[in-house]
């Protein structure tokens, strides 16, 4: 869990230097918590909640109300601190199932839990090298956050980006973005790079829609505020200087819920089926890029 510090050790020094580092990593997190959510406010923690591993979902907490959404979602504009926030959404059901399907089809050492960050707590989320966000069409991301944000991605950290739809919340996030890196674009992804060979072939992908919106076919618009610009699967990133990821970007496909309704017959396996290749290989290509 080393690569956010971007510490190197050479020669015959590098396993024990790895142990070392791995293990003054896990003597700063922070411990585990569990807060409310929007859709969930009491889920039951696994007994091995507490298990110090090599990879850990982290998810990325924040403010809600980005520019131009006063009112929209109000109920979720509460003290975001304690969950009262859309960065809750389909937490913690999502965390988990992925994490468990990481630990399955991979040999990650995987935590069965999730831990949420605030950007706003001193170094924590220098001690995650992966931390992904939702519904990041309509936070609130702040000039402090943005900084914090952008120091860890320059040394090394990689944020997974998930669940923005229509050019309404693309507008929102991409001037999120700009706070965190005014000098660098937005690119769409193309069918070689890497990212979506690392573990699985993924030239065959599609939209991946959210479960609320299944009853009105992912082929038309799936989104209330997306219209048809919310058609059609995006995939698209921030690299940096060595054209490597560093923000990886789902536009109008949502993950977390493909993820959240692995288990429910109701929700079409072929969506949950894509979701979880995309995210483990977003995590091997965090892991190893």
């Amino acid at each position: 869990m080393a690569r956010p510090a971007k510490l190197a050790c050479k020669f015959g020094f590098g396993v024990a230097c790895a142990v070392a580092l791995l293990g003054s990593l896990h003597a700063f997190q922070k411990p585990f918590r569990q807060y409310h959510g929007t859709e969930y406010f009491e889920f039951e923690v696994p007994a091995d909640y507490a298990e110090k591993t090599e990879w850990v979902f982290a998810r990325l907490m924040f403010p809600g109300g980005g520019p131009g959404i006063d009112g929209y979602y109000p109920r979720f504009q509460g003290n975001w601190r304690e969950g009262s926030s859309l960065w809750t959404q389909d937490y913690p059901r999502a965390d988990r199932h992925f994490s468990q399907a990481l630990r399955r089809l991979t040999r990650i050492h995987v935590r069965s839990v999730e831990q949420p960050v605030d950007l706003e707590d001193g170094d924590e989320v220098y001690n995650w090298p992966w931390v992904y966000a939702v519904q990041v069409g309509e936070w609130g991301l702040t000039p402090a956050e943005a900084k914090v944000l952008r120091d860890y991605l320059l040394r090394g950290g990689f944020f997974m980006a998930d669940d923005l739809h229509g050019a309404f919340e693309w507008d929102v996030f991409e001037q999120s973005m700009q706070l965190v890196f005014p000098d660098r674009q937005i690119v769409d992804l193309a069918d070689q790079d890497a990212y979506f060979h690392v573990v699985y072939d993924l030239d065959d992908r599609y939209q991946i829609p959210g479960s609320d919106h299944l009853r009105v076919g992912y082929k038309i618009p799936i989104h209330a505020r997306s219209g048809t610009d919310g058609k059609g699967d995006h995939w698209r990133a921030i690299l940096d200087d060595h054209g490597r990821i560093m923000v990886a970007i789902s536009q109008n496909s949502d993950l977390g819920d493909s993820w959240e309704w692995a288990d429910d017959p109701r929700y079409p396996e072929k969506f949950s089926a894509l979701g979880i290749r995309i995210g483990v290989n977003d995590v091997v290509y965090a892991m190893t890029h």
